[in-house]
């Protein structure tokens, strides 16, 4: 799929952002056609590459972390601690349309660097800044990665088993929730402010903050919050509004059950053989069901534990109960609806090693999605891009090599 442009194909993106939230904004960038540099310090490059085991193994050093995050672009090291390093950089970002970057506040102005210093050599940049914290108030200088921003942010209070029942306590999400949902916002935002680009003709600033972003997606938990005044708390699998709607235990193994009406509950309770629990005024609405939430799921788990998973997923199946098995990834890669999505992809590193990545999930009809190249190895790109983009001589190259200013 090299060939595709993407509707985003004259865009360019210089990304100074290293580990997840900022990689994970300009992939999804690349992924839809921008052109991203991804700017890196020479030696060791983006944190992540050295986020091992496991490795690639195909000679590069990068931990197989690195390339979740880290397709569709071409990649720079350039030390830019040093002038004739920074000077570079300024030289890119006036050719560039967007600069993502994720140092801690105030970092990058000690070298010029500063959005405010880029945009006032090309106003139509539009630069995004991710932190933990975000650029002002009392922690703006902290540095926050994605395990303290859910802790901090409210997601670890309502994650894991409630107080008094086995292995309770807070618990983080299994992927880095805070980091993944902030690179999202960052994409959108971005195309958002080139949106005001071609319209205004001026670039502006993105203050996106980890925090924010981790707030923010507490969604109905929030909500509760801030109108109701419910602090909620921990409820391992189970749904603090909506019940039942959690994982229990069959005859051979686990299964999701996720009622969200109260048709849907009638047509499970009948299913089961347990048209009783449909009858029950208690549980006839959710509103109740909430209430007495305890006496339904203990009646439930009683009669789920005698059947065997597939027999029962085949039977909710029918009658239009959504539910399903909880996977491990290897049976997830070997289902047949993620199969027949094609999500994964496979590309060639520069090193000869087939990767396998997990393409784009969004499927535009005409402009689509694509997995053009592989995450690239360290500097790969250092010298076309210093020639093709900077004019730069190969005599004025290989002074830099070997003044250790790039790599």
């Amino acid at each position: 799929m090299a060939h595709i442009a993407g509707p985003l194909q004259d865009l360019t993106v210089l990304d100074l952002s290293r580990v997840l939230a900022g990689p994970w904004a300009t992939q999804f960038l690349g992924d839809l056609g921008a052109r991203v540099i991804k700017v890196e310090r020479p030696g060791a490059g983006d944190d992540t590459r050295g986020w091992g085991p496991p490795f690639v193994g195909d000679g590069s050093g990068d931990a197989t972390y690195y390339l979740c995050a880290n397709r569709n672009r071409e990649a720079i090291a350039i030390d830019f601690g040093r002038p004739e390093g920074a000077e570079l950089v300024r030289r890119l970002a006036e050719r560039a349309d967007v600069l993502v970057e994720n140092f801690r506040t105030g970092t990058l102005s000690r070298y010029g660097l500063d959005p405010a210093q880029l945009r006032a050599r090309n106003p139509r940049l539009v630069t995004c800044s991710i932190t933990g914290f975000g650029q002002t108030g009392p922690d703006a200088g902290r540095a926050g990665y994605d395990v303290l921003i859910q802790g901090v942010g409210g997601l670890m209070s309502l994650t894991g088993r409630p107080d008094g029942t086995p292995g309770a306590g807070p618990l983080k999400a299994g992927i880095p929730v805070a980091d993944l949902v902030t690179g999202l916002y960052a994409a959108g935002t971005i195309l958002a402010a080139l949106w005001h680009v071609r319209s205004a003709g001026e670039g502006q600033h993105i203050d996106l903050a980890l925090l924010d972003c981790q707030v923010a997606v507490l969604a109905n938990h929030w909500a509760s919050y801030l109108n109701a005044g419910v602090v909620p708390g921990r409820l391992g699998n189970a749904h603090p509004t909506v019940v039942p709607y959690r994982d229990f235990q069959t005859a051979d193994g686990d299964v999701i059950v996720a009622v969200g009406s109260d048709l849907q509950f009638r047509r499970l309770a009948e299913a089961l053989g347990r048209g009783d629990l449909a009858a029950d005024p208690r549980f006839t609405t959710n509103a109740g069901r909430c209430r007495h939430r305890e006496e339904l799921e203990a009646q439930l788990e009683g009669t789920l534990k005698d059947w065997r998973t597939a027999e029962l997923l085949e039977v909710l199946d029918r009658v239009g109960v959504p539910a399903g098995p909880i996977q491990d990834l290897s049976a997830v890669f070997h289902h047949p609806q993620v199969i027949a999505r094609a999500l994964v992809q496979r590309v060639q590193r520069v090193t000869g090693a087939e990767v396998a990545l997990v393409g784009h999930p969004a499927r535009l009809s005409r402009t689509p999605a694509a997995v053009r190249t592989a995450p690239p190895v360290r500097g790969e790109h250092t010298r076309a891009i210093l020639e093709g983009d900077l004019g730069l001589s190969p005599a004025e190259i290989d002074r830099l090599f070997a003044e250790g200013v790039v790599a």
